[in-house]
């Protein structure tokens, strides 16, 4: 055979290659349960014994196992998983750590996730994309509390196919009763869990029994292998056969002759000449073709990211949701979901945040707690915050309507997280249970006299001050002082004034950080009303938290809300304390004050930082006033 022959037969070979690799299924799965169950050992083991090792990886193996190992002389294959130092020191599990492996019958993609309990928010991250969880079990030990909450979490997240892996049979003598127990033990546990399979595999991962291999220590078991039934588990099936949809990611508009629709079908499949409409404007298109990686396709099916044009000239934007007509998703601004809560700072109902569905985001509040669930127990119990890690039904509002499917029927429109409006970072994750629908008769009444018309009326610009400081830092008194002056220029004002407030529209709330979220909440509705009346309103209240205050600003229109800042020091104000309240909080008396036992954010950019230290109250109000006067707000 010629060099030039063997080159093609080389090329040929890896042309071969590629196409099997690309036709081959994939499955994801995580691993879980309860620390130091085995979970990372297993991993490396699949990955060693399918030969996905590099020699150098496996010379690192090996000097590490020396180093951090915990199985003597033996290499430690969790190794090949536990990445972060701080978990090679520790032994544990700490992030999920995503891995690739492949046989000659599936590719997978597995996700090793953490066993502890303060990590359970990493579990839910790794289930959230999972179509099957092993969750492993000491054989010593049995089922334990963290077994069921990861099996609960999985069950809720939707997965609905389970291995049972009794590890570490070696350690109970390859125990034939111990491991029918385990099983019937879970099985009675998981009943109610909707699981369509749900297999118990007898194992060692450290010696490979049962994992790829078929154990001779075990002959009563007759049952696969994990490697078996991870390559012969059916899933997937349900979202090609759910309705069409398919979530705009990108508006693809490369030239004027083509305008095209990018993103990733979630669910049910497409072909051209299909009819679609976007869900929401319900306005409806045929698709005229589908761009697929390598070029035009007649049809598509869910997990394929394509490109779709459409017949008609149609206002499609990202974010937006391309779904089956006969088959169409919900919309509504309100809904109950399950809440699972991710962040070191607790929920609070009220406080606005972002909601992001594919690549839709609204604002939003949850509006109500309706229980939380014990995890280990799975009642459900009374509570008005949510802390790291815990699971609620809640009810939430969002800004405008949008739309969605509840998760079970699709996990990807179904599914959302909320973000921080201050930090950015993700705080919880959002499983959608069903449409409130009491809401979305409800539209807002056209008057023929709105705010511009009232505002010309009374000659001035509506607008918001809205004073933020420590109690005793002078708010109040600058305040009043200010509307005075206002008043005897004929301007109209009103005045929200913290403790005058509580007598009446917020009696029925205490000074808990919720409930300090639903005061400014309910005042910054009352300021936007007001506003809408086309009158300058001066709000006086401690307002300690950023977050609230930047809702009540997003209330309001560019320009109308103006935050002043009564910068005064906490030892000056304990100085003044004119209602001694610094002396009973000192005391234990008061609970939850600000600047003792409750925080206060102080504004990063006001419109006005008064510092009023040594300074009189008169001057200070003038000078409020000559900055509305150059804004204009006053004239």
């Amino acid at each position: 055979m010629s060099i030039l022959e063997t080159t093609h037969s080389a090329e040929d070979a890896v042309k071969d290659y590629v196409v099997a690799q690309e036709s081959k299924d994939q499955l994801r799965f995580l691993t879980c349960g309860s620390v130091d169950d085995g979970k990372s050992t297993l991993i490396g083991r699949l990955l060693y014994d399918t030969k996905l090792i590099f020699e150098d990886q496996l010379a690192a193996l090996e000097r590490d196992s020396k180093k951090h190992g915990t199985v003597g002389e033996d290499i430690d294959l969790a190794l090949l998983v536990d990445g972060l130092e701080a978990e090679r020191e520790q032994g544990i599990t700490i992030d999920v750590a995503y891995r690739f492996f492949a046989t000659d019958k599936r590719k997978f993609i597995v996700a090793d996730t953490p066993g502890h309990e303060q990590y359970t928010r990493n579990m839910a991250t790794g289930a959230s994309t999972a179509d099957l969880a092993v969750l492993l079990v000491d054989a010593r030990h049995g089922l334990m509390v963290q077994t069921r909450r990861h099996a609960f979490i999985a069950s809720l997240l939707g997965i609905r196919h389970v291995v049972l892996a009794v590890n570490k049979i070696d350690l109970v003598e390859y125990s034939e009763a111990k491991f029918n127990e385990i099983r019937k033990d879970f099985e009675a546990f998981a009943n109610g869990f909707d699981f369509e399979t749900l297999q118990a595999i007898p194992m060692s991962a450290r010696y490979g029994d049962n994992v790829t291999g078929r154990s001779d220590k075990m002959t009563w078991y007759q049952g696969p292998t994990l490697l078996e039934h991870l390559e012969r588990v059916e899933v997937g099936e349900h979202e090609i056969e759910a309705p069409f949809r398919f979530p705009v990611q990108w508006v693809n508009r490369p030239n004027l002759d083509f305008r095209g629709y990018s993103g990733t079908i979630a669910g049910g499949s497409v072909s051209v000449g299909d009819e679609v409409v976007v869900a929401g404007p319900a306005k409806v298109s045929k698709v005229e073709t589908i761009v697929g990686p390598s070029g035009e396709v007649p049809a598509a099916r869910a997990g394929e990211a394509v490109t779709l044009t459409l017949e008609d000239e149609i206002d499609i934007s990202r974010g937006d949701l391309l779904a089956a007509p006969a088959s169409r998703p919900d919309v509504a601004d309100q809904m109950a979901a399950h809440l699972i809560w991710m962040s070191e700072d607790k929920l609070l109902p009220g406080r606005s945040y972002l909601l992001k569905i594919g690549a839709k985001t609204v604002t939003a509040t949850v509006t109500e707690i309706k229980h939380k669930i014990n995890v280990n127990t799975f009642e459900h119990v009374a509570g008005k915050t949510l802390e790291l890690n815990e699971i609620a039904f809640c009810n939430l509002a969002l800004a405008s309507s949008i739309a969605f499917d509840p998760y079970e029927a699709n996990r990807t429109t179904g599914s959302f997280i909320l973000i921080d409006r201050m930090t950015n970072a993700t705080v919880g994750a959002g499983l959608v249970w069903f449409a409130l629908r009491r809401a979305t008769n409800i539209h807002w009444q056209a008057l023929d006299i709105d705010k511009q018309a009232r505002a010309e009326k009374l000659g001035q610009k509506p607008a918001v001050l809205w004073f933020t400081g420590l109690s005793g830092s002078g708010k109040s008194t600058i305040a009043s002082i200010v509307e005075k002056k206002l008043h005897l220029e004929g301007r109209h004002t009103y005045t929200l004034d913290g403790d005058n407030v509580r007598h009446g529209l917020n009696r029925d709330l205490g000074f808990t950080d919720e409930d300090r979220v639903e005061n400014i909440r309910r005042v910054g509705e009352v300021s936007r009303l007001f506003t809408d009346a086309g009158l300058i309103t001066l709000v006086s209240f401690i307002s300690p938290f950023q977050s609230e205050r930047k809702m009540a600003r997003d209330l309001l229109g560019e320009g109308e809300f103006i935050e002043v800042f009564v910068d005064t020091p906490i030892e000056e104000c304990r100085k003044r304390d004119p209602k001694g309240l610094y002396a009973k909080a000192d005391r234990g008396e008061i609970k939850n004050f600000t600047g003792i036992d409750s925080p206060y954010e102080a504004p990063e950019n006001p419109e006005i930082r008064v510092h009023n230290v040594g300074r009189d109250p008169e001057d200070v109000a003038e000078e409020i006033i000559a900055y509305l006067k150059d804004r204009g707000v006053v004239s």
